[in-house]
């Protein structure tokens, strides 16, 4: 279970439905009527009612309140074909995720919740972004955040990353000592503002095998991550390394010295990551002016509309941003900030 370090309010959390033709719908369905969900949250779900209502019979689940929807599209139903991506489903989850991040930009909402998009099906409406977040961030006036996955519980792996969706032979130029720096205090000052966690114990994965090795193994530990780390430490903050990759996550799981690890590219830190929490795993979206979560998976084409999808990972999402919300609100207050 997430954090329960502050005093808990039931939080009002935006939940877009994702991609009406994936398994958005039906996680959305079984999650706004999940104990777990209701405890903390009061769900707004931003979407399509006649996508939900249809999901809802066909799968046998309770339709939704209207006073709990927020409508941002009308599509023809007898066109949409779950498990196919098209145009009209396309423009109707992009809608739904640009209204409720403007909701949670102007306080009508303390946290934004994804369901999960096809970016086939977004390019086909016209979508020009590689995906959510960078959608988001635009959204949020073309801030520059973090990734980080993380499972449900306070003391679960959590994993920053430096680089998120790029080749291999892209990745050692996108390593710079400004990006790793950056990651860095992203990652410190979230974790204490938005999971209550006083004096954050940060490990920081060398690129090359062994770290480098001393530079035998490549030189970006010593010219770029070394120089980011240092300035870090220079401003108080607790960070360690560069740590071998090989090393790092059991000495963060098992050993328990660190409260997070930032990893330079996004295998290195999602095969541990998903080795542990593939099931109910979070992505976590650092660095914005608002709090944003989502499911570690995708739209699940191949059993869309069959109920077989299981929300565990969106109902751990949206305790999650619950939480962050209500240790952000602490945590201004103990700082006063407005």
């Amino acid at each position: 279970m997430p954090n329960n370090s502050v005093k808990r309010v039931r939080q009002k959390i935006a939940i877009t439905m994702g991609d009406p033709a994936g398994i958005g719908p039906e996680l959305v369905l079984r999650a706004i009527t999940d104990s777990r969900v209701l405890d903390v949250a009061s769900p707004v779900v931003y979407g399509d009612w006649g996508v939900l209502e249809l999901v809802a019979k066909k799968l046998g689940l309770t339709s939704p309140a209207k006073e709990s929807i927020v409508r941002t599209s009308a599509i023809d139903t007898s066109c949409l074909k779950p498990g196919h991506a098209g145009k009209e489903g396309g423009v109707a989850m992009i809608a739904a995720v640009e209204r409720a991040v403007k909701d949670a930009l102007s306080g009508v909402v303390s946290a934004v919740v994804t369901a999960p998009i096809n970016k086939e099906t977004a390019q086909l409406s016209g979508f020009k972004f590689p995906g959510h977040t960078e959608f988001i961030a635009h959204l949020c006036g073309d801030k520059t955040p973090v990734m980080m996955l993380c499972g449900p519980g306070p003391d679960d792996l959590k994993v920053a990353l430096v680089t998120t969706h790029v080749s291999m032979r892209e990745l050692p130029g996108l390593i710079t000592e400004e990006s790793v720096y950056r990651t860095i205090v992203t990652t410190a000052r979230s974790l204490q503002n938005l999971f209550a966690i006083k004096n954050p114990s940060i490990a920081v994965a060398g690129l090359n095998p062994h770290a480098g090795e001393g530079g035998i193994f490549g030189a970006e530990e010593e010219e770029v991550i070394v120089p980011a780390i240092k300035k870090a430490q220079a401003e108080g903050l607790n960070v360690t390394g560069p740590v071998p990759p090989d090393t790092v996550f059991y000495r963060a799981v098992r050993k328990k010295e660190f409260n997070a690890v930032i990893c330079m590219y996004h295998d290195q830190g999602l095969g541990p990551l998903k080795l542990l929490h593939f099931d109910d795993g979070i992505n976590v979206t650092l660095g914005l002016p608002v709090i944003r979560t989502s499911p570690d998976h995708g739209t699940a084409y191949d059993i869309a509309w069959k109920g077989q999808a299981k929300p565990l990972s969106l109902i751990s999402a949206i305790e999650t941003a619950s939480m962050m919300a209500s240790n952000l609100v602490s945590f201004n207050k103990r700082n006063q900030i407005t």
